[in-house]
């Protein structure tokens, strides 16, 4: 069964794995994202806000073992089996083969990508925030390939088509749960 982590103590553990500033900030935004999907879509928004802040615990220290090292992780600080379900979701045909099936799988396998693309189009606004940031400049640079090359378009459009939402709804959505996180993530304005 496993205890319910609060986010301080998610908070915590992500800490204790991990000391780049990029990877705490991409645990935020993909946290603000699900966050804002679950009062959406009328989920326990706690839940998939914890599970989205430690989707990658183990991505600075173990990158080649990612997500094999997470689940183990969160085995031994005692979460729930289907909230390690749910973070390794997110890394569904990359390195785990736990297919999206619940609602906020199918978000966090979708968000994950999403996030780095709408963070990188938002630096590149001469406000380097995502207060101003809107649905078209985020699919013009959604259709400039050579952008945030490393973002699979593939996986979000997957992920979107999964959700059974259309995907400017899901990019218009994401923005607007990452305007909360802002300040976090250094693009307040």
């Amino acid at each position: 069964m496993g205890n319910t982590p609060t986010r301080e103590e998610a908070m915590a553990l992500f800490l204790a794995h991990n000391h780049q500033e990029n990877l705490l900030k991409h645990a935020l935004a993909v946290e603000a994202a699900l966050r804002h999907f679950a009062l959406l879509l009328g989920e326990d928004e706690e839940k998939w806000g914890i599970i989205g802040l430690c989707h990658d615990l183990d991505y600075e220290r173990y990158p080649d073992q990612h997500c094999k090292m997470t689940k183990v992780m969160l085995e031994e600080a005692g979460w729930p089996e289907d909230w390690v379900r749910g973070v390794m979701a997110h890394g569904w045909k990359l390195c785990t083969d736990v297919e999206p099936s619940l609602p906020m799988e199918k978000v966090i396998y979708t968000v994950d990508e999403l996030t780095g693309l709408i963070m990188a189009a938002a630096l590149m606004r001469p406000s380097r925030s995502l207060m101003d940031l809107e649905l078209k400049s985020v699919k013009k640079k959604w259709k400039d390939k050579a952008f945030a090359a490393g973002v699979s378009r593939e996986i979000i459009q997957e992920g979107a088509d999964m959700m059974g939402m259309p995907i400017d709804e899901v990019i218009s959505e994401t923005i607007l749960g990452l305007r909360k996180a802002a300040e976090a993530l250094g693009l307040g304005g």
